[in-house]
């Protein structure tokens, strides 16, 4: 059947499907009221929010219908197979919503709610969850004047293509906007069909290029092998073979096909497919020992485990494919592992999900549990933590991210709404969307323009049909110490907003079935001055060019994040550097802050052990506590220096050491200030200096220096918050990753403040340093500001010459040298009496030393 018959078949079926679902209107005029004819029982997933985000996912595996009977209600198909893999995709979603809901910049007057239901893998099923999103699940409603939010504002899913056709050709006559995480049928490209679908994941059409194909028989396949076929017309090459594989892959057709592969004299085989119809066909490749093939997987089927054994290595051995890009969600296993079933019935997909986990049920007496009847009770307190399951396992995510990233296009399209002012807006009359009866067509527009960049660093856009700018991972199967195939990624197929699609191999990690000969020339013609066009000398290209063709005019220069190998003949990634936990360098400055930390624990236990002792007495010892437990912040947040840098570790590195360091300055200050004010109070003229630096003052004090630090962080991460930056300006063969400032005169101000304190400090400790007081610090606290300013004034023109990881060293140095300076040179003169000369630290002692200076 052809793609058109068949989407209008799917639209006839929708039609009569509603025509005989929905009451008269007779009825509705009469009563006031509208009333579903029935209700669909769904396995779904459910949380309240002022908007709704729906989701669709195919949470089992297989739906079984029950016996037809027209004498009673028929009975709902019910569902088999729990999908643990795709469960945690649709966790993913609640994670996303849960996470926009906690972040104060993203849609902060608003929370969102999900409801997401289980399609099943089955068309009718998906339809039915679709129409219950867009038209709510209400028994009946009397508001006929169609008021107030939809029950959805968009949809994540159906990640099939075929569902996807379906829906989107109803939902989208209402401008639903339908955000798809894998469907990838190049079909739903078209804008004038699918006006409102979108998609984080790539289309087919990115793959075609290099695939000769043996298709599946649905919309997936039908559209690739077009596509694939109008490829290869526009290249001038010749398919020797192409075949559609019918759904119920019968036995002679996939002998057929076999038979074909092994009389064909081409070596190289194209599978365009999903995987479950190629499980037969590799069944019978086995069988028949077809070797010597070098075979190139579609994105459907190059990281599925199920080919993954011994058995399939001398076949399947070398395979390359191409994968979704993989991601990482920052707290994600935690928010899974945190997962509690309830007894809300809208909920009810959680309960299945436990049952399927633990082999237990919630229902009296046992329950069948995927055809096995299972007896054992369960208590809703088994622990998740111990399992190890796809569900916990977050070190792949690549659907699920792109869940992820569908789910924040939703959020972000929604706030660039709420942002819109009257007068400016883009519907007519300049007019803005009313949030309180808010259309989801009006959503559309700005999902259209969304343009930002995740927490891992990833940008998420659309073109102009709504797919996302293809990049994925090529994959290698390779085989492994244990005999078993293990899949290494080997390259990047990368297209930007304005460059074609490219392709980059590192052929030197590629494991393949056949071995090439071809020598490759890494030069260019340069023509010689004066002389004719057939006089040329062969130059080698420069760095970061190549050239994989003989006689090439000019080199191809290699993308932003791409440099050329050493043989000049291939764009490999560029290296990215960052300073690590992993490197020599982050390790010994890791270290050096933990060694820090404990230093100062160990002095303030030091001190609370002898806290009514005159040395720890002196100068109000809880600001000698307030400072160390200040220093130990400035040593721990030197740990949010080193790491691949995140959006939260860049907005909080430079706050985090600010407001410490801030928090520690101000203390030696008012230390400095009650030095002053002791001595003074000593003197007839300055009785009553001591009344105003009392205990209360000193706390307030110190507040009101650390208060306006916070609020100069506060104003800098809510105008020009730092973020994670890929830099290749230093070096064009590296990509240093960093955190972008985001604003100089933020940076500036926040350690501008912490100069002018450190001066201030300095200078009175500086007067006070010869004051005739047993308890004075003063000396001591100006040879710690000497050695703070010192370090701060050599750390400006270091971290500006310094390139790289190498600048963050600089500044974590500057970190620890400043914190070891002001822990040693205050704290090491009185721990070295308190220790070592405990006959000093007494009254007596302390007013003989006095009577012997005066």
């Amino acid at each position: 059947m052809r793609g058109s018959e068949r989407e209008m078949w799917i639209t006839l079926y929708i039609f009569l499907y509603l025509s005989f679902n929905c009451v008269s209107a007779d009825s509705i005029l009469k009563s006031g009221t509208c009333q579903l004819q029935g209700r669909f029982k769904l396995n779904g997933m459910y949380q309240d929010g002022d908007f709704i985000l729906g989701g669709l996912f195919h949470v089992h595996f297989f739906t079984v219908f029950p016996e037809l009977s027209f004498r009673t209600e028929p009975e709902p198909p019910y569902c088999e197979k729990f999908n643990i893999e795709i469960f945690q995709q649709a966790q993913t979603m609640a994670f996303a919503v849960n996470e926009i809901n906690k972040n104060p910049k993203l849609l902060p007057s608003i929370t969102l709610g999900y409801h997401l239901y289980d399609n099943c893998v089955r068309l009718g099923i998906a339809f039915r969850a679709a129409i219950s999103l867009a038209s709510g699940t209400e028994e009946s409603f009397s508001n006929l004047n169609c008021t107030g939010p939809p029950p959805v504002i968009g949809i994540v899913g159906d990640p099939s293509s075929t569902p996807s056709i379906a829906i989107s050709n109803v939902l989208g006559l209402f401008r639903v906007p339908i955000v798809s995480h894998y469907a990838t049928c190049s079909c739903l490209s078209d804008r004038k069909k699918y006006p409102s679908f979108f998609r984080t994941i790539p289309s087919d059409a990115f793959q075609v290029r290099a695939m000769v194909q043996i298709l599946s028989d649905d919309d997936y396949g039908i559209y690739a092998a077009q596509l694939f076929q109008q490829e290869m017309q526009l290249f001038g090459h010749c398919v020797a073979f192409s075949e559609i594989l019918p759904h119920d892959n019968n036995h002679r057709d996939i002998q057929y096909i076999t038979g074909v592969i092994q009389a064909s004299t081409a070596r190289v085989v194209v599978v365009f497919s999903t995987s479950s119809f190629l499980i037969p066909l590799m069944e019978e490749v086995v069988l028949q020992n077809i070797t010597g093939r070098q075979w190139i997987a579609s994105e459907a089927w190059t990281t599925s485990p199920v080919y993954h054994t011994p058995r399939f290595l001398p076949i399947l051995g070398g395979t390359l494919g191409i994968a979704i890009r993989r991601g990482e969600i920052e707290g994600l296993r935690e928010f899974l592992l945190r997962l509690h079933p309830s007894n809300d019935q809208k909920n009810n997909i959680v309960r299945i999900f436990w049952e399927n986990m633990f082999g237990c049920s919630f229902e009296k007496g046992g329950r069948a549990i995927d055809g096995e009847q299972v007896k054992k009770v369960c208590t809703g307190q088994e622990d998740l933590s111990i399992t190890e399951t796809p569900y916990t396992d977050v070190s792949g995510l690549r659907a699920a991210y792109n869940v992820y990233k569908a789910v924040y296009a939703l959020a972000h399209a929604l706030h660039e709404l709420m942002q819109c002012e009257e007068g400016r807006g883009p519907f007519s009359g300049n007019s803005c969307a009313d949030i309180i009866n808010l259309k989801p067509w009006q959503l559309v527009h700005y999902l259209q323009k969304v343009n930002f960049t995740t927490g891992f660093g990833d940008h998420v856009s659309f073109d102009k049909n709504g797919d996302a700018l293809a990049i994925y991972d090529v994959m290698n199967w390779q085989p492994s110490s244990d005999g078993s195939i293990r899949i290494h990624t080997v390259g990047v197929v990368n297209k930007g907003a304005a460059t074609e699609m490219v392709l980059m191999l590192d052929e030197d990690a590629i494991y393949w079935n056949f071995k090439s000969k071809k020598v490759i020339n890494s030069t260019r013609q340069a023509r010689r001055k004066g002389l004719p066009v057939c006089c040329f000398d062969c130059l080698p290209c420069r760095d970061g060019e190549i050239s994989n063709i003989t006689d090439a005019i000019d080199c191809t220069v290699c993308p932003d994040e791409f440099w050329s190998n050493s043989d000049k003949d291939q764009c490999i990634p560029k290296e990215v550097e960052f300073l690590s936990y992993k490197d020599p360098l982050g390790i010994s400055l890791t270290t050096a802050s933990l060694l820090g930390t404990c230093i100062c624990a160990l002095v303030m236990v030091i001190f609370a052990h002898h806290r009514n002792t005159p040395i720890v007495r002196a100068n109000n010892s809880e600001l000698s506590f307030l400072l160390l437990s200040s220093l130990k912040l400035c040593f721990l947040c030197v740990l949010l220096f080193i790491g691949q840098p995140q959006l939260w570790t860049c907005q909080l590195r430079h706050a985090v050491f600010g407001i410490s360091f801030v928090l520690c300055i101000s203390s030696i200050l008012v230390k400095t200030m009650v030095v002053i004010a002791v001595f003074k109070s000593s003197r007839p003229e300055g009785k009553g200096t001591m009344k105003w630096f009392g205990a209360a003052q000193q706390r307030c004090t110190v507040l009101v220096l650390t208060a306006l630090q916070v609020v100069i962080c506060a104003v800098w991460l809510s105008t020009a918050s730092p973020t994670p930056h890929k830099n290749s300006q230093y070096t064009r063969s590296k990509i240093v990753y960093e955190c972008a400032i985001g604003s100089v005169a933020g940076f500036s101000m926040l350690l501008g403040y912490i100069g002018l304190l450190a001066a201030v400090s300095f200078l009175l400790a500086f007067l006070a340093r010869n004051l005739p007081d047993n308890f004075n610090e003063a000396k001591f606290i100006t040879f710690s500001m000497l050695i703070f300013c010192a370090v701060w004034i050599a750390f400006v023109p270091a971290y500006v010459s310094s390139p790289g990881k190498y600048a963050v060293a600089v500044e974590i140095f500057a970190i620890l040298a400043s914190s070891f300076g002001l822990l040693f040179a205050i704290f090491a003169p009185k721990c070295y009496i308190i220790l070592l000369h405990p006959e000093r630290n007494t009254k007596n002692a302390i007013i003989g030393r006095e009577a012997q200076k005066k």
